[in-house]
């Protein structure tokens, strides 16, 4: 499922960066989004846990676990195997 969807995330310094969403993975029942930077400067995909406020806003979470990371985009991978270069 690619989503073409165009989200602004704010770290914690405050910049704010677009990110395009290319997909939603769900793996060992949670929700991780996998995005890709809308910036010229950079070609690295980012995940983030999807969560959700107890008043029922998502938010995004980062991940400390690298296998975890590398499992959830082992998956997006297997999703879309001819749309990038992986290497």
């Amino acid at each position: 499922m690619k989503d073409d969807s165009v989200i602004l995330l704010e770290d914690d310094l405050g910049n704010t960066e677009e990110f395009f969403v290319m997909d939603v993975i769900r793996y060992e029942g949670l929700e991780y989004v996998v995005l890709l930077s809308n910036s010229e400067d950079t070609d690295e995909f980012v995940i983030l846990r999807i969560d959700e406020t107890d008043d029922g806003d998502e938010v995004y979470l980062g991940l400390d676990d690298d296998s975890l990371i590398d499992e959830v985009f082992e998956i997006f991978k297997k999703n879309h195997p001819d749309e990038f270069d992986y290497k």
